[in-house]
């Protein structure tokens, strides 16, 4: 396969990928969701996530119909991201895709929920642990050795079944062999150094008698480098020919490399030219012979871990275990792997414990929830509960029958007052349709989500002209009409032309909502211009119930089914009248007052407890 094969890898793409990686490793990198090994081949973050979410999830995608669905996909994942445990989790995180296949969404809640339970089982300290243990493998950059030491981490911790039990088939006693060997191995193994004889880089410190050896090629090479000052200083004195000269230098380059006379006499030349060829060739010499010195006993300490990580190669391979991958050690790779995958996993169990998320029940059609929560809202947010299509919360004990939403209408006209919540009801509802395509918890209570090909999330818009209408049209009418299960979430068309042709529209849209087969929440402040209904449509309304004492608007934010919210302009001008510092401006708002009913806004600022000025 060509790189330019995959979505958004132009030639230039192409080539700066090629130039980096390699072809082999660059495909290898796309494949496997590695965003990190293409922002390090000079793509910018954002463009290398996009690139991998197609190459991974092509189908998926299509879900996201609009630009709000996107934004949408795009802040939860961000909020997901942040609970982190890797930088590399992180990355896996941000490519995730809505799934096509049921099995895997299926298979995805499973191992989230089972990492939530096992996360939240361990103790403080335990926690602590793990924590500690990946962010020394983040700062290792994922090497094996820090793989390795992370794994028996996570064995400690008792992450060693369910989710986790790629850690589990990993022996202990191995790990540690496996970390033995590593810690005397600089970076990572190369794939092919165990069975196929490829370089290791030894560490200092992993055998003393090479490190000495080392220190003394590395002074002789030094040495050799500045030949002329050697050749200096032993001229420095009364040399009284150059049998004293050649003495001299066997005296000095030994006294600093620490090699014996002996040994640097038997490197130096018999037929010299001169003084400077003889130091020359002298130092030249040593510095080859120590280097094969050097050489000789690396391959020996190679040999040897070659041998450990290969005999516990040979011990998996034994127990029927092994994973086919060249030699480079199946306790290894198999840690490596699994490291990667339970960071993966844990990070979407903080993400999910942290703001108390929990699995949906995945159904044919319909979406319903339970006290659904906004996740972008900071602060304590009132729980919502909401449905359209089919559903069985609305028989749950733990929904109250004033709350409980009405099962078997496709589509619901949401009104009510302006700040109150409606936009923020359709956020949620796409926040939950998202997390549960993607196979994770979503913010409720309970929830029944349905399979859907696309999610059409479209919010209000301040412009008011012919583009905008056009637009819009454009944006929300093509995906209803394809084949498929729709999901459409539309926000206050009338802000986008004038409200009796948005009436219009609107009945239009639902109509054929209906007859699409598709379900959806339309946003609007237009209910008594409606035409009749379907059937299948109905219309909830969203309260304002007054000020509170600060004189900010008190919404109850959960929908009451089946009535016309109304938008209570009196609380909005009860506001201004109790904030106007100017008397004139107070006046303005005050013959305001009596446009909108004189008696509800004096209750309205009685209520809040707002006295004015008396003057």
């Amino acid at each position: 396969m060509r790189l330019e094969d995959y979505w958004g890898i132009g030639p230039k793409t192409s080539e700066r990928l090629v130039s980096a990686l390699g072809t082999s490793r660059a495909i290898e990198a796309i494949e496997s969701a590695d965003v990190r090994a293409l922002v390090d081949a000079g793509l910018h973050r954002g463009r290398a996530t996009r690139i991998l979410r197609r190459a991974n999830g092509e189908a998926g995608m299509d879900v996201l119909a609009t630009g709000d669905t996107r934004s949408v996909y795009d802040d939860l994942l961000s909020l997901a991201a942040g609970h982190a445990l890797t930088a590399h989790a992180a990355d896996r995180i941000r490519v995730l895709t809505p799934l096509a296949d049921r099995e895997a969404v299926e298979e995805r809640l499973d191992d989230v929920v089972a990492a939530r339970e096992a996360w939240e089982g361990l103790g403080e300290a335990d926690r602590e642990r793990v924590v500690e243990a990946f962010d020394a493998y983040d700062d290792a950059e994922g090497s094996d050795l820090a793989a390795v030491e992370t794994a028996l981490a996570l064995r400690e911790a008792g992450l060693d079944h369910g989710p986790f039990a790629a850690v589990g088939e990993l022996e202990s006693e191995r790990l540690r062999d496996a970390a033995d060997a590593l810690a005397d191995v600089r970076g990572s193994i190369d794939p092919t150094a165990i069975d196929d004889g490829g370089e290791i880089e030894i560490a200092r410190g992993a055998d003393a008698e090479l490190d000495r050896l080392r220190d003394r090629r590395d002074a002789a090479e030094e040495l050799a480098n500045s030949a002329f000052d050697v050749l200096d200083a032993v001229r420095d004195g009364s040399l009284r020919d150059f049998e004293a000269l050649e003495a001299a230098t066997v005296d000095r380059v030994a006294s600093e490399t620490g090699v014996d006379p002996a040994t640097v006499r038997s490197v130096a030349p018999d037929d010299a030219l001169d003084a400077a060829d003889f130091v020359s060739a002298t130092l030249r010499d040593l510095a080859a012979e120590l280097e094969a010195e050097v050489a000789e006993r690396e391959a020996a300490v190679a040999a040897d871990i070659r041998e450990r990580i290969g005999g516990m190669q040979a011990k998996t391979d034994e127990a029927g275990e092994a994973d086919g991958n060249n030699g480079r050690g199946s306790a290894v790779t198999r840690a490596v792997n699994a490291v990667s995958d339970a960071a993966f996993l844990l990070s979407l169990a903080r993400f999910a414990a942290d703001h108390d998320l929990v699995r949906p029940t995945l159904v044919d059609d319909g979406i319903a929830v339970r006290n659904a929560r906004n996740l972008f809202l900071a602060g304590e947010v009132q729980p919502v509960s909401y449905a359209v299509g089919t559903h069985s919360l609305a028989g749950d004990a733990g929904v109250a029958s004033a709350d409980a939403p009405p099962t078997g209408d496709r589509v619901s006209v949401l009104t009510g007052a302006n700040s109150g919540g409606k936009t923020t009801l359709l956020e949620t509802i796409c926040a939950v349709a998202l997390l549960a395509s993607m196979g994770l918890p979503v913010p409720a209570e309970a929830a029944e989500v349905g399979a859907f090909d696309r999610i059409v999330f479209h919010r209000r818009h301040a412009s008011f002209n012919a583009g905008v209408l056009e637009s819009t049209l454009k944006s929300v009418v093509p995906p209803l009409v394809e084949d498929g299960r729709t999901l459409m979430l539309v926000d206050e068309f009338e802000a986008i032309t004038e409200p009796g042709r948005a009436a219009d529209l609107l009945n239009g849209l639902v109509t054929l909502t209906v007859e699409r087969g598709a379900l959806g929440v339309y946003v609007t402040h237009l209910a008594e211009d409606l035409s009749p209904l379907p059937d299948a449509a109905r219309i909830d309304g969203i309260f304002a119930e007054g000020l509170t004492s600060d004189l900010a608007l008190r919404v109850d934010y959960q929908p009451r089914f089946g009535t016309i919210g109304k938008s209570t302009p009196e609380f909005i001008v009860s506001r201004l009248v109790a904030n106007a510092s100017d008397r004139g401006v107070r006046a303005g708002f005050e013959h305001l007052a009596g446009a909108v009913g004189e008696e509800a806004v004096q209750r309205t600022l009685s209520d809040a407890e707002w006295t004015g000025d008396d003057e």
